[in-house]
């Protein structure tokens, strides 16, 4: 299992504060301002999705105001046979989530966040990963939550990254930890971006 050591004080003050300002901005915009921008988002990304043609996508429950997606995933879904989305699930604190099958029928539990997951499933890997961004750059590397979930969990899984947030959250640096993965795509209201090397 990778190891995840802890950054130096002062950068993590610096991307505490970086988490903090992109959730500060993101919560204070309106609801109406929000659903618009994500309508945005869900147009692009469609159009990377009729690209990468993946079967199997990985997606995120909104938390803290980010992109809704559910609806955009459910249409999806619909748009072709044999398609199939996944939540992830929190098994361990300090361990990769595990992906579970997703459908709006799919009986569902909360998680210590009070954040809604299929209940029981087998796991599965998605050949796509929508992964919610807090602030990112354009190198593509995101600072979340600061649990290291999303870190450890790509670390070892073989699947495409793709960043899903608002542009209010884009920063010059989030300076990334040694552990830090950059998003191989990342999709905003603005468009689609390729992350610079």
């Amino acid at each position: 299992m990778t190891s995840f050591s802890a950054p130096e004080p002062e950068l993590a003050a610096r991307r505490k504060h970086l988490r903090e300002h992109a959730l500060k901005l993101r919560q204070a915009l309106p609801a109406e301002h929000r659903d618009a921008m994500t309508a945005r988002l869900a147009a692009h990304l469609d159009e990377l999705m009729k690209s990468l043609a993946p079967r199997a996508l990985g997606f995120c429950w909104p938390y803290r105001a980010e992109p809704d997606l559910r609806a955009w995933v459910r249409a999806w879904l619909a748009a072709a046979p044999g398609r199939v989305a996944a939540l992830p699930v929190v098994v361990e604190r300090h361990a990769p989530m595990l992906f579970r099958r997703w459908d709006p029928d799919v009986p569902m539990a909360l998680d210590r966040h009070g954040i809604p997951h299929p209940a029981a499933g087998e796991a599965m890997v998605p050949e796509v990963l929508l992964v919610p961004l807090n602030a990112f750059d354009d190198r593509g590397y995101r600072i979340g939550y600061g649990g290291g979930y999303f870190d450890r969990t790509l670390a070892g899984m073989k699947t495409i990254a793709v960043g899903v947030g608002f542009e209010v959250g884009r920063v010059a640096d989030t300076h990334p930890q040694q552990y830090d993965l950059p998003m191989q795509w990342v999709v905003t209201e603005a468009g689609v971006m390729r992350p610079r090397a």
